[in-house]
């Protein structure tokens, strides 16, 4: 039974205005991490990250898993929405991940394309998906955070990066401002089928409009605040311990004055009683 994982960060996205600047500290945090676990871990960090790397990547990883393997994708960096395009989306929106070369190529990794992938999976196969991003419903460009903000949220705009053109129009015809009431849910959660035996979603803030993740500045350094804390908490799990108290630990944390977020936890109740990356 093999234990592998996957670990992305990006906090840079050229031409947007929305670099961030926790999300490597993020990535190469939880790669030492799951390694200190007996984890085989690969990272994508910044420009590795565009979206040909990732649809590599987690085609690999998904694809090589065997009945028994325990398989982990973390994710740091931006989340966004784009129009959706097959009809397959109640509110006109697919959620999607933020690659580094969003803008310059035009294109975010959408749920579909994940759900594709994540499609390959063999049976018996545990799946961690840990998210530290977020979903909004802004669509108008976000103006560029202040060179000393200690925070900052991880979502784009879909104005940050896709042409007027292609943005949701409002009844007068201009481009809307914001949209009214999308679902938000993460992209990992749409396309990873949760209900199977063992899928678990840990993510930094709840689904829907105006939840956030934030990149933060804590302690003289910059990581995901839901990455810090979970960490945090996870450094003094007992063996053994599970999911769901892992969750609950969290809690303890977030959220907070400062960030106020609310991690979740979504899978079956096996999977939330399951041992942490066992």
């Amino acid at each position: 039974m093999a234990k592998r994982a996957l670990c992305i960060g990006i906090n840079n996205y050229p031409g947007t205005g929305m670099d961030l600047q926790g999300c490597v500290n993020d990535a190469n945090d939880w790669a030492a991490e799951l390694a200190a676990r007996g984890f085989k871990v690969s990272t994508l960090l910044d420009d590795q990250a565009t979206k040909a790397a990732m649809v590599k990547a987690m085609s690999e990883l998904i694809g090589k898993g065997a009945k028994g393997d325990t398989l982990v994708i973390t994710y740091s960096g931006h989340g966004t929405y784009q129009p959706d395009t097959d009809g397959d989306e109640i509110d006109g929106l697919d959620e999607a991940l933020c690659p580094y070369d969003l803008q310059t190529r035009g294109e975010a990794l959408i749920d579909d394309e994940i759900h594709a992938i994540f499609a390959s999976r063999k049976s018996g196969v545990r799946l961690i998906l840990i998210s530290d991003s977020c979903h909004s419903g802004t669509v108008t460009r976000a103006a560029k955070a202040e060179k000393d903000a200690d925070s900052r949220p991880r979502f784009m705009p879909m104005g940050n990066w896709l042409p007027n053109k292609e943005l949701p129009k409002n009844r007068a015809g201009k481009v809307a401002a914001t949209m009214t009431g999308p679902s938000g849910t993460s992209p990992l959660l749409a396309a990873a089928s949760t209900n199977r035996l063992g899928d678990l979603l840990l993510s930094g803030c709840k689904e829907g409009p105006n939840n956030f993740s934030y990149d933060a500045r804590i302690k003289g350094r910059f990581n995901g605040a839901f990455t810090y804390y979970a960490l945090k908490a996870l450094k003094a799990m007992k063996p053994g311990a599970t999911y769901a108290e892992w969750h609950k630990a969290i809690a303890k944390y977030l959220p907070s004055a400062s960030y106020p977020q609310s991690p979740q936890i979504v899978g079956s109740a096996g999977a939330r009683k399951g041992k942490i990356f066992e």
